[in-house]
């Protein structure tokens, strides 16, 4: 028997680098991706989370905001790290780039 071939939808590959994000200490939450021409033609989710597939190779672009008083370079590099390591584990695709862009940093409200 052939193995067959297997398949992974763009929103699995979302969904990964979603819930691997919101995992990483720092993170507050993802922010919508602003709208730009050369996202045009990439698959866009409103979730902040863009996957780009080329040649089995994943890309992908965060958008994301911080909790105050977080060192802003660690916790975008441990963005980085463990995004590409959760796609890499779970679904077996190289990752290619995983590129981090602080929307915001969420400042407590202060009362009056």
């Amino acid at each position: 028997m052939s193995d067959g071939k297997t398949t992974i939808a763009p929103e699995i590959l979302v969904t990964i680098a979603l819930l691997t994000t919101l995992g990483v200490p720092g993170v507050s939450r993802l922010a919508n991706a602003p709208p730009s021409v050369n996202r045009l033609f990439i698959p866009r989710t409103d979730s902040g989370v863009q996957i780009e597939v080329s040649d089995d190779t994943v890309y992908a672009t965060l958008n994301v905001i911080l909790v105050n008083d977080v060192n802003i370079r660690d916790v975008s590099h441990n963005i980085q790290r463990q995004v590409a390591r959760a796609i890499s584990e779970m679904v077996g695709m190289n990752v290619g780039q995983v590129d981090v862009h602080i929307a915001d940093i969420d400042y407590p409200e202060v009362s009056q």
